[in-house]
């Protein structure tokens, strides 16, 4: 029986637009004001954790990155691309981002909101 790994974080931008690091180095490092933060690779994405609860979800795409965050109740605006509701008062919604600039005030108290949750 073998057992495969996890790719490597650094795995998950193979093949992937430069612009597409550049945004998940500019998440981390945002994220890694407000506290410790442990980026973790799974098969299909890096879960962000905050001590060991995931406050946040990297999906590098070939010219996009997939940011999935929690929050207490839908957020509506265009940036938002789906709106899941994972139980009352739990939502999981989902922001494609092209680049770093795009990481911006609204969007980091959306995941500082997040990150607040996760505790």
């Amino acid at each position: 029986m073998s057992t495969t790994l996890p790719p490597t974080i650094a795995q998950h931008f193979d093949g992937r637009g430069k612009d597409v690091r550049a945004t998940y180095d500019r998440i981390l490092a945002i994220a890694r004001e407000w506290g410790d933060v442990k980026p973790e690779a799974r098969k299909a994405s890096i879960h962000l954790l905050r001590v060991a609860v995931s406050f946040g979800t990297i999906s590098p795409r070939k010219d996009v990155l997939v940011l999935t965050f929690k929050s207490t109740s839908d957020i509506r605006s265009p940036r938002i691309t789906k709106h899941d509701q994972a139980a009352s008062g739990h939502w999981t919604l989902e922001v494609r981002l092209n680049n770093a600039k795009e990481v911006d005030h609204e969007l980091q108290q959306w995941l500082r909101a997040s990150y607040a949750l996760a505790t």
